[in-house]
């Protein structure tokens, strides 16, 4: 197994490989009571502090390969993702190590290391009813923005993949789940199109485009149109999956 530590942390490659050969049997499961069918998250602690060990699920039979002789693994990117954001100034667990092993040639795991974060909400949590959420609905599109203004298309910034940090108003933000990222300048569309996964409430797009017009620059009523658009067709166009998926489950008999 190949294994890649951060200069930056102090546990060996013994502990690591220790960790990774028992994953199965240690640590908690980060989606305690809920099938995570893609990739597979644990909590451990070791050496006094926490760590997150994601597992990546095994990759189809062509991008065993691919991942070996033509583009970098998830793990890898995560990790080598993880370090470009903290070198901007954008919040993410720390980095530690990735792991990958190999057989005749094709992936067969893949593991991305990084300190365990203590969080208190993530963007699916923000309810407009609760006071104060507004105020973290305007503080998470200023950190959007930043993520724009430094060159960074986060293309899962979706719900779950921001935590926040409340600190009694000094909101801090962390992405998570960083394989799949941009770095590069963004137009305006792309910007917004940014934003489609997040949410189908139109007045909690109202809110973002409000405070998104203000540090742009350009006119409230344009954002608005432009985020509305990428964010209905989205949502549309995941509920018509959603219900063709079923239809060929149903046909097929699967539950």
């Amino acid at each position: 197994m190949k294994i890649f530590i951060s200069k930056y942390h102090k546990l060996s490659k013994k502990n690591i490989e220790e960790i990774l050969l028992n994953f199965n049997s240690i640590g908690q499961s980060f989606f305690a009571g809920k099938k995570h069918r893609r990739n597979h998250i644990k909590v451990v602690e070791k050496e006094g502090m926490k760590f997150n060990i994601k597992s990546f699920k095994q990759p189809n039979y062509i991008n065993r390969y691919v991942y070996v002789l033509f583009r970098e693994s998830k793990a890898e990117r995560s990790f080598k993702f993880a370090e470009k954001l903290i070198k901007k100034g954008i919040g993410t667990p720390k980095p530690i190590a990735f792991a990958e092993e190999t057989s005749k040639g094709a992936l067969t795991k893949s593991f991305y290391i990084s300190e365990h974060l203590d969080y208190d909400l993530t963007f699916r949590d923000l309810d407009l009813n609760i006071p104060g959420h507004e105020d973290i609905l305007r503080a998470f599109t200023r950190f959007t923005f930043k993520l724009h203004e430094n060159n960074i298309e986060f293309l899962d910034h979706s719900p779950g993949n921001t935590l926040i940090q409340l600190n009694n108003g000094d909101y801090q933000f962390y992405l998570v789940d960083l394989n799949r990222m941009n770095f590069k300048p963004l137009n305006f569309p792309e910007r917004m199109k940014n934003f489609a996964r997040l949410t189908s409430d139109k007045k909690k797009v109202e809110i973002m485009a409000e405070e998104y017009a203000e540090l742009i620059e350009k006119n409230e009523a344009e954002v608005f149109k432009k985020m509305w658009f990428y964010t209905h067709s989205f949502f549309v166009n995941r509920g018509k999956n959603r219900k063709l998926k079923q239809k060929f489950k149903n046909f097929l008999g699967i539950k």
